[in-house]
């Protein structure tokens, strides 16, 4: 009876003991957490000026631990303003402003971030990207002798109902008899319409007309194909393609896929400005949509470059240089300031278009 009331203190004292240093061995086992893969990449070059900057961890995190005061994102020291949030194992930086061009930015993710049983990340994560884009103004895309044409095509012009065109319009190598619906009266070398306040073009007209017409289209053709070929995007697949109720600034912009306007937009920029949008799919404007020009741009310097269909929704306003590899369509009162360039057919209905100054 006295031995065992001598061994149980100690008895108790040795469980103690040991799951005591059980405790510990498993505070020592348990990995902390850690940042598995981060966007953009540690030392990549021309990340997109649009891009959102991510982090994703080894396991869930406190979110409440996730701010911007623990996911920071700086040029050089100067902290760029953002927003932060966090789902899935992943956190976001997303920039309040687009990024500059051709800066060099530091992404942070510190230690005050925290795990679910508040266990700290091993160390601050910290990684380096740099930004493309153009560093000095973009160059106008060339239109050579296409510029003397406000709607120039190859196959076909269609018109339907009354239209209201201000600038010559040409077709080649189609011949006269397939621009349709303008009551065109032939002249020598051209034609006129009271719908077109200027003249229209064919390839079967008097010389030098053919001559002329052919000039232009090579020249449509290179054009596209300088527009399309542009380097160092600014902006990639900007807002995924549906760039409704955004307001774009100069730059060049690539899209991968078809591009959506459902909402107005506004083109935001200076006279000497430039923008071209590469656009791999088609670009369709919805019923009644506007592109408003602000801060004195001009619809002579935007460039929409199109590998499909470029359709423009009844009674939608448009600006710019549409350069499309497949057709332009004008729907129902859709109205146009700038100059619709197809590689093959244009088509109008009661639409007005205006080439720009």
């Amino acid at each position: 009876m006295k031995i065992t009331k001598f061994l149980a203190p100690l008895l108790l004292a040795f469980v103690i003991l040991f799951t005591s240093c059980d405790n510990d061995n498993d505070n020592v086992n348990t990995p902390l957490s850690t940042v598995n893969e981060t966007y953009p990449t540690n030392n990549t070059a021309g990340v997109s000026r649009n891009s959102v900057i991510t982090a994703t961890f080894s396991e869930p995190m406190d979110a409440s631990t996730i701010t911007t005061s623990s996911f920071i994102v700086k040029e050089g020291t100067t902290n760029v303003s953002g927003s932060v949030n966090y789902s899935g194992e992943t956190a976001t930086f997303t920039p309040t402003d687009n990024l500059s061009a051709g800066k060099i930015y530091t992404a942070t993710i510190t230690k005050a971030v925290k795990d679910l049983a508040g266990n700290a990340i091993a160390a601050d994560m910290v990684w380096n990207f740099t930004t493309g884009g153009t560093l000095t103004t973009l160059n106008v895309v060339d239109l050579g002798a296409s510029a003397n044409y406000v709607i120039l095509a190859k196959t076909a012009i269609n018109n339907n109902s009354t239209s209201a065109i201000v600038g010559d319009l040409g077709l080649s190598p189609a011949a006269t008899s397939y621009i349709t619906g303008l009551a065109l009266t032939n002249a020598t070398g051209y034609a006129t319409s009271a719908q077109i306040t200027g003249k229209a073009f064919a390839a079967d007209m008097a010389d030098p007309t053919p001559t002329n017409l052919t000039t232009a289209v090579e020249n449509m053709i290179t054009a596209y194909n300088d527009a399309a070929g542009r380097p160092s995007p600014d902006y990639i697949e900007y807002a995924t393609g549906n760039i409704g109720g955004k307001t774009l600034s100069p730059g060049l912009y690539k899209w991968t896929n078809s591009v959506t306007i459902p909402s107005s937009i506004t083109i935001s920029g200076t006279a000497s400005d430039v923008w071209i949008f590469q656009i791999a799919g088609d670009l369709n404007i919805s019923t009644g949509i506007n592109i408003t020009l602000a801060g004195g741009a001009q619809a002579k310097n935007i460039f929409w470059q199109v590998a499909g269909q470029a359709t423009f929704g009844t009674t939608s306003h448009f600006e710019g240089i549409v350069l499309s590899m497949t057709g332009i369509t004008l729907q129902t009162g859709a109205t146009m300031k700038g100059r619709a360039l197809a590689q093959t057919t244009v088509i109008l209905d009661g639409s007005s278009v205006t080439q720009p100054q």
